[in-house]
């Protein structure tokens, strides 16, 4: 049974009203600043996604975690906003759930400093089906799901557009919204909230899903998905971040080693088969 810490509707509401107070400060204000070395002894809390992040974290926990003399709390969180609101306000020290485009799209829009330490897996973006067995059988007319955030609805549609389902414009980023498809090719497309996607697939065509919210709801992307994101060049791996000046604390070091160590590779590689990859070597930036 986990043990881990469930986020309530009064913490939710504290980490807003927080947010709303702080996040025009800095990591170097002194009402927002951690004593990193009063706080060596304490446990380090840490936000996550429940599947496969929190999962991840509860190994590390239960199995690493002693060794290296580091207690580590992990609070479960199901959404994309309140992981980062509760590490902007110090309600948590870290958060493990996102990849680089979302952060920084959402650092911008919401003026927090919540900064990347260290990639630990990939998830990839996968086009799902209840009713269809090949991307060939998407035809003119049919409705596809996509999540509604500015990243992974960027992240969606290059999926889509490199599996020839739409045209987007020349030069588009990962911030491709609907209004840049140049071709939707006879299909219709229905926006929802990241988490929702996978309940909606019995009232749409097809679905792209997040692989964190594909494992969730019992699919297994290296099997189901009708196509699947490629690893080679993903620029979406998912990292342990922290609030700007928290990165050397030495808690979140001791994690880090732990996140990129061999043991938990194996774990990842054991436990997902493929439909979560670990992404270790490679610098967040």
């Amino acid at each position: 049974m986990r043990n881990n810490i469930k986020l309530t509707a009064g913490i939710a509401a504290t980490a807003a009203l927080a947010l709303g107070l702080t996040a025009c400060g800095t990591s170097s204000d002194p009402s927002s600043a951690k004593d990193q070395a009063g706080s060596a002894d304490k446990p380090l809390v840490v936000a996550a996604s429940p599947t496969p992040h929190a999962d991840i974290l509860n190994y590390v926990k239960d199995k690493l975690a002693a060794k290296e003399g580091l207690k580590l709390e992990v609070k479960e969180f199901t959404d994309y906003v309140l992981p980062n609101t509760a590490t902007e306000t110090g309600q948590v020290d870290a958060n493990f759930f996102q990849h680089k485009p979302y952060l920084d799209d959402f650092n911008k829009k919401n003026n927090t400093h919540i900064v990347p330490v260290a990639n630990v897996h990939l998830e990839p973006l996968g086009l799902y089906s209840k009713s269809l067995k090949s991307v060939k059988d998407i035809k003119a007319g049919q409705t596809i799901a996509v999540p509604n955030d500015t990243t992974n609805e960027g992240r969606a549609l290059h999926l889509l557009a490199d599996n020839g389902l739409i045209t987007l414009k020349a030069g588009v980023g990962t911030d491709a919204k609907l209004s840049d498809i140049t071709d939707k090719k006879g299909l219709e497309f229905k926006e929802l909230e990241a988490a929702t996607v996978p309940r909606a697939l019995n009232d749409v065509d097809a679905a792209v899903i997040n692989g964190n919210y594909a494992i969730e709801a019992k699919l297994e992307p290296a099997k189901d998905a009708l196509v699947l994101e490629k690893a080679e060049g993903n620029p979406y791996a998912n990292f342990l971040a922290v609030k700007e000046g928290n990165e050397k604390d030495a808690r979140v070091q001791k994690l880090v080693k732990l996140l990129n160590s061999p043991e938990v590779k194996k774990y990842i590689e054991d436990t997902y088969k493929g439909s979560v990859i670990p992404a270790f070597g490679t610098p967040a930036k």
